[in-house]
């Protein structure tokens, strides 16, 4: 079949939708589907539709790209009429998203990805009719997990299909002693100040501790931090498979956790917030502290660097659990969607 991939965001810029757009419409295609990519942006991936230039909305605490142009639904229609099934993720985020519910013709699948913020759920259950108008041609909807599905209960049925990664892509390489990465943007709500607050006690208890930070880059020195700024998909997965410590000291607004199922497939040992998307990725596998808590991220650290056989148990744990979002899979539940979709249309 041919579906059309709808992002919301920027296909250009870096981002949690937009991997898994880019990523899904690979897996189709390995599956023997026709994927078109479809989004805002000037520059993305090879093939994609490019819809023209973003503007940054602050939303959910962290600076949103998304195009503002409310005449797109003209062009979508052009672009999207001849696929079969057109596949909307964040259906509800201007404009790109809502233009394409409405392109008439094709089924629609729906994919909620976000943990929204508590204002933004008032408005879903307050104007729970509004919500269900809008996307009421989507013939299926999902929702990546539980906490992503949250904001939607009980507007509309709804299935959870998880986000995936291609799990075999990451190495279980032996580990570096004391080794800790960290992958994320410099962002407030990724909670990489809170574990640079952490670090001094580390390292005061391991001294040859180090820390690597993926994605983020300061000025600042610290001993032991190295910092990376944005990387690429070998930097990290080779960074990965040293890390004998996976930190994810995010303070909220996480639907699901991709950088925790990426350290999983990579066979670290995972110490996390305990926050609901995390607890749903790793489950039992992983270490989690409360959210925001210094003192209790850098006992969980110590204790597991300095503790190596309960280290080598939780990532050989976690390297089972993560199987399930293997990226395969996770297309193949959509491509049943997708048909389901097409036989209600």
């Amino acid at each position: 079949m041919k579906v059309g991939l709808v992002s919301p965001y920027d296909l250009g810029r870096p981002g949690g939708v937009q991997d898994q757009v880019i990523r899904l419409a690979g897996w189709l295609g390995e599956a023997g589907h026709e994927a078109v990519i479809v989004g805002p942006g000037t520059d993305g991936p090879e093939g994609a539709v490019l819809l023209g230039a973003t503007t940054l909305v602050p939303a959910n605490r962290a600076n949103t790209p998304v195009l503002l142009n409310p005449r797109i639904g003209k062009r979508l229609t052009d672009v999207l009429g001849d696929v079969d099934v057109i596949h909307v993720h964040e259906p509800l985020m201007p404009a790109v998203s809502p233009a394409a519910l409405r392109v008439e013709g094709p089924a629609i699948v729906a994919t909620f990805h976000a943990d929204p913020p508590s204002w933004v759920r008032r408005i879903y259950r307050h104007g729970r009719s509004g919500v269900r108008y809008a996307i009421r041609r989507a013939g299926v909807v999902t929702a990546v997990s539980p906490i992503a599905g949250s904001s939607i209960e009980g507007l509309v049925d709804y299935r959870i299909i998880p986000n995936g990664i291609d799990v075999g892509a990451y190495r279980r390489s032996p580990k570096i002693p004391g080794r800790v990465a960290f992958l994320g943007r410099d962002e407030e709500r990724k909670g990489l100040p809170v574990l640079l607050a952490a670090w001094p006690a580390v390292t005061e208890a391991v001294p040859d501790a180090s820390l690597h930070v993926l994605g983020a880059d300061r000025d600042e020195h610290s001993p032991g931090v190295t910092y990376f700024g944005w990387v690429g998909d070998e930097t990290k997965q080779a960074e990965l498979a040293g890390a004998t410590v996976f930190c994810a000291p995010n303070l909220g607004g996480e639907s699901f956790g991709i950088i925790v199922a990426e350290a999983m497939a990579s066979a670290c040992s995972v110490i996390a917030s305990s926050i609901p998307a995390f607890e749903h990725v790793a489950g039992p596998t992983a270490r989690f502290v409360p959210p925001g808590d210094v003192e209790a991220l850098a006992a969980a650290i110590i204790e597991v660097l300095t503790q190596p056989a309960e280290a080598a148990a939780m990532a050989d744990a976690a390297a089972q659990r993560v199987e399930r979002f293997d990226g395969r899979a996770v297309a193949a539940e959509y491509v049943a969607a997708y048909t389901d979709a097409i036989a209600v249309r």
